[in-house]
């Protein structure tokens, strides 16, 4: 068994092992610890078939990103996780006929399987000579050669949906008091304090 074959299986297990105790993990800031641990040894598998750039994206997007956030919000919201298991508990036969089901479909799935025509030559992947470019480098290129305007569009509409979303949630509110950052800095301390001589005995 070769190197890339071990490496598979570890990355497989793994990612398995890591999803079931996602889901049967009691609490939720280990679920999310396993999520994560779940998308790491995915993107290990992508690595290993020469996606190095979804591999990325899984990395950044949802373990830097996602996963992140669901930690932080899990941690500092305040609930009362034993009440809602309790409120989770009489769906419990519902989720059991929906798992059912999907065991059934997947049954039916890989009962029609079939092998497509070039499966044995493409199982050889060591026998298939790669390309002088790795698929990150490749994929750069289309990007900003051949679709550079559109990119640069998809970007720009973004950042206009970015900045409407702000100011259609920006509220000035008048009742509350605001900190003048440029007043602090600017003010001058002869104006705005008053040193009180203060005899023993004696109030202000």
């Amino acid at each position: 068994m070769s190197i890339a074959e071990i490496t598979f299986y570890l990355f497989a297990i793994t990612t398995v092992t890591a999803g079931l105790f996602v889901v049967v993990a009691r609490n939720p800031v280990h679920s999310v610890l396993w999520l994560i641990l779940t998308f790491l040894s995915t993107a290990g598998l992508f690595v290993l078939v020469g996606a190095e750039f979804v591999a990325m994206l899984l990395v950044i997007v949802y373990v830097g990103a996602v996963a992140v956030l669901f930690l932080f919000v899990v941690m500092m919201l305040d609930i009362d996780f034993a009440a809602l298991k309790a409120e989770m508990a009489k769906y419990v036969p519902l989720a059991g006929l929906i798992g059912v089901v999907l065991l059934m479909q997947l049954a039916l799935a890989f009962g029609v399987w079939e092998t497509a025509d070039g499966v044995s030559t493409a199982a050889n992947l060591g026998a298939i000579e790669r390309g002088e470019m790795e698929n990150t480098a490749a994929l750069g290129m289309i990007l900003y050669d051949q679709y550079f305007l559109l990119f640069q569009l998809s970007g720009l509409i973004l950042l206009v949906a970015m900045i409407g979303a702000i100011l259609l949630t920006l509220r000035h509110r008048q009742d509350i008091k605001r900190q003048n950052v440029l007043a602090q800095m600017y003010r001058d301390p002869a104006k705005t304090m008053e040193i009180k001589d203060v005899k023993p005995g004696q109030g202000l």
